[in-house]
């Protein structure tokens, strides 16, 4: 499944990249919690809880419903 996640984080990261900042996966854990890192303009940004959650899980979990949530590990 890690693979698959990464598959779809490539095809939301230049959105990402558009505004500054940027994604990179960093574990997918058995019961299917995606563990992500926001770097750049999305490090600290007020809008990254809310592009994490409505954007990144949304797309991912409707894609792979294996997929529980997704946490910004820092």
């Amino acid at each position: 499944m890690k693979e698959k996640v990464q598959e779809l984080i490539e095809q939301i990261r230049p959105n990402l990249q558009a505004d500054g900042g940027d994604i990179e996966l960093v574990d997918v854990t058995a019961d299917g919690i995606v563990k992500v890192r926001l770097r750049g303009a999305c490090h600290g940004c007020p809008g990254a809880a809310m592009t994490l959650k409505m954007g990144v899980e949304r797309l991912l979990k409707s894609k792979l419903p294996e997929v529980k949530s997704v946490e910004n590990v820092g």
